[in-house]
């Protein structure tokens, strides 16, 4: 049955009208988390977007299991890995990777503009519950299942000429100092404020010159000395020739689709993950840590 081009979402009729099935059955690949929808006060509802990619990645096995999206936090680790597996596929395959921070990179794969989308989002005692929260807040997150990546560590940034400044007794929130600060929505942004509180101040009392979209935007205002501090991970600090103090350790995590979770590219860069010349590679651009990666987390629900 023809739908209009401007529909955004389809109820189970329209749904078994366009696919040429009964509702029934409509009902029963709902409920088992098959095709792609919500629950509104007790009915289902599906994004239209949704069920195309849905039929377009269910032809001939899966049409796009030849290329995979990561979208989310920006990590250096996940970037070298993309660009490793990318480089052994001898133009088979396509995997790419797009840093829009946290909240972003879910929006992305919920309108289904991504396959995976990376991840940091904890709360001040440091654990999972804050980022399930945000995960369900998402109409489609009962398709959708975490895994575990890795820790890092979060902290704050400094040129190498100023570090002398720091130290454990100074309230560095309290120094006229140019901040930078990452984009509503991203992890580090969220870290930033947690940690603000514990020491309790906010962002409203810091003086800023600039928001930057990603990690290795935060470091390259600072590098430059168009700002003094901001706040990020390690890795980025050190390839940045930047002075690191450390303040949390933080799980770096992937929130992906069920079906997601076998496509061979991302089984690929779980298993390398896992492997020692990863171990090496993290040692090398430092605070990381890697274990477990690949557990499930969280199943939508």
């Amino acid at each position: 049955m023809p739908i209009e081009s401007n529909i955004i979402y389809m109820n189970t009729k329209q749904v078994a009208e366009y696919l040429d099935l009964n509702e029934k059955k409509v009902y029963s690949m709902a409920n088992h988390h098959i095709l792609p929808g919500t629950k509104v006060t007790g009915k289902w509802l599906f994004p239209k977007v949704l069920i195309d990619r849905w039929l377009m990645d269910s032809c001939h096995s899966g049409m796009l299991s030849d290329r995979m999206h990561i979208t989310g936090s920006d990590d250096p680790l996940l970037s070298m890995l993309v660009a490793q597996l990318m480089a052994r596929s001898e133009h088979q395959k396509i995997i790419s990777y797009s840093a829009t921070g946290s909240t972003l990179g879910l929006e992305l794969l919920s309108r289904g503009y991504a396959d995976v989308c990376s991840i940091h989002w904890e709360d001040l005692q440091g654990d999972h519950n804050s980022i399930f929260s945000l995960l369900k807040s998402f109409p489609n997150h009962q398709q959708w299942i975490m895994v575990s990546g890795y820790e890092r560590h979060q902290g704050l940034m400094v040129r190498k000429d100023m570090s002398s400044l720091f130290n454990h007794q100074m309230n560095i929130t309290k120094q006229p100092l140019r901040w930078v600060s990452r984009q509503k929505g991203a992890g580090s942004q969220q870290h930033f404020q947690n940690w603000l509180s514990l020491n309790d101040a906010s962002v409203d009392e810091l003086l800023y010159t600039a928001t930057a979209n990603s990690e290795r935007e935060l470091a390259g205002y600072i590098a430059r000395n168009d700002a003094d501090i901001g706040f990020g991970c390690q890795a980025v600090a050190m390839e940045s020739g930047l002075h690191f103090i450390p303040k949390l350790t933080e799980s770096f995590d992937f929130v992906m689709s069920q079906s997601i979770f076998f496509r061979r590219q991302l089984q690929e860069l779980l298993k390398l993950l896992k492997q020692p010349q990863t171990l090496q590679l993290a040692n090398v651009l430092s605070g990381y840590k890697l274990k477990d990666s690949g557990q499930i987390l969280w199943r939508g629900q």
